[in-house]
């Protein structure tokens, strides 16, 4: 294969391989189906890869039957030679036949089989996913789980989760059906709390589809949020059934953060100590940005303070992310540190800050090269306590050479 030339208009403009599904673009030019796919559906791109023109994701893409039979007919010509013969392409996958499969979910004796095909076809290819959308299945998947909550079935459940994680579910959509029916939420929250086969798997695309459904939700769809619902997104953090699953829930419990009774629920629930749990384990990047982001929302109440308090690991977790993973962590972390000084800057906790290193962490922040704002706030948490700090041996020294910088 190696000391062969492919003829070059056998080859696609993006991935540089030999084309199995040549499609010709509303640009006039040809590339293979899965790649200018991907390229159109898995990323921000709109325009040609070549031409640079404008092509939108909902473009025409049509068969080039020509090529593909030249380049078929070259491959046979060359097998001899190593070149593996290009298989004629699958017929697209139509919307009658995906709204077929939707009208077998309605058939207790059919769904089973109408899932297993909708799964499979999903996986195959972005084309197959969006045709799904365009027919309406993440609705219709919804429903589905609506109905299953109602009647206390499981079976076909996580077929269903699987392909609303795959085809994903268009934000508009979203928000228009938990406007019309506010019971997907329930039986979602249902779902964690079941016990069934391959348990951590549905729980944790039960808990993805949660985030998708509400990231985009309306103010009173989070705000009618049950204390039932934080305690099984909690106890996904405490279970650690998946990361995706540890991250979807700490997407969910951010975005029901800005009301003051989710807060107190959540807090009911132990997420403060679970979150702090959740930290000790030195959690990738992204779970650090999302974990202190949501202790930031909840040591702004007082029983949320008083919780983390009550965790012999929780300053000294945060005060260690100080400098050490990304700008937003900083500024989550010394915004909790503020919040527990201002709040609840008992003698204890002074004591703590110089026992954990939480204190010249701060200073360490003024010298660092980081926002302004928080070099303003570090200032502002060691200047509320200095008098206290400053008697203290272990850290005299150091604070006195650097106390100009607190004063300034």
């Amino acid at each position: 294969m190696d000391d062969i030339e492919v003829p070059r208009f056998f080859i696609c403009p993006i991935y540089l391989q030999i084309m199995k599904d040549p499609v010709t673009t509303i640009t006039g030019i040809t590339y293979d189906r899965e790649s200018i796919e991907r390229w159109l559906f898995t990323s921000e791109n709109t325009t040609c890869p070549v031409t640079k023109q404008s092509l939108p994701k909902d473009s025409d893409l049509t068969p080039n039957h020509t090529l593909r039979r030249l380049i078929q007919a070259w491959c046979t010509e060359n097998a001899s030679h190593g070149v593996d013969r290009i298989p004629t392409p699958k017929p697209c996958l139509d919307k009658a036949y995906v709204l077929k499969l939707i009208k077998n979910l309605s058939h207790h004796k059919l769904q089973i089989e109408a899932l297993t095909q909708m799964e499979v076809l999903a996986a195959e290819n972005e084309r197959n996913r969006k045709c799904m959308v365009d027919a309406g299945l993440p609705k219709a998947l919804l429903v589905f789980i609506v109905s299953c909550f109602e009647n206390g079935q499981v079976s076909g459940i996580q077929e269903a989760l699987s392909i609303l994680r795959l085809i994903k579910i268009p934000r508009s959509e979203s928000r228009v059906f938990l406007c019309e029916n506010g019971k997907i939420i329930e039986s979602l929250t249902w779902l964690l709390g079941y016990k069934m086969d391959n348990y951590a798997t549905v729980k944790s695309h039960a808990v993805s589809v949660l985030r998708i459904l509400l990231e985009d939700a309306s103010s009173s769809v989070l705000k009618r949020l049950k204390p039932e619902f934080f305690e099984r997104i909690v106890g996904v953090l405490r279970e650690k059934i998946t990361q995706q699953g540890i991250k979807d829930a700490l997407e969910v419990l951010l975005d029901a953060c800005p009301w003051a009774g989710n807060r107190k629920m959540m807090v009911e629930s132990g997420a403060v100590f679970e979150l702090i749990e959740l930290e000790l384990g030195s959690p990738e990047r992204r779970t650090t940005e999302l974990n202190l982001g949501v202790l930031f929302h909840l040591c702004c109440c007082a029983e949320g303070r008083a919780q983390f308090l009550s965790h012999g690991g929780s300053i000294a977790v945060v005060a260690k992310r100080i400098l050490r993973v990304s700008p937003e962590v900083n500024d989550r972390a010394i915004l909790i540190l503020s919040l527990i000084c201002k709040f609840s800057g008992t003698s204890m906790v002074i004591q703590e800050m110089v026992d954990v290193k939480a204190v010249p962490k701060l200073f360490m922040l003024l010298q660092a090269d980081c926002a302004p704002y928080l070099k303003d706030k570090a200032r502002e948490i060691l200047r509320s306590h200095f008098d206290e700090w400053k008697n203290f041996p272990c850290i005299f020294s150091s604070l006195s050479s650097l106390e100009y910088k607190v004063s300034r």
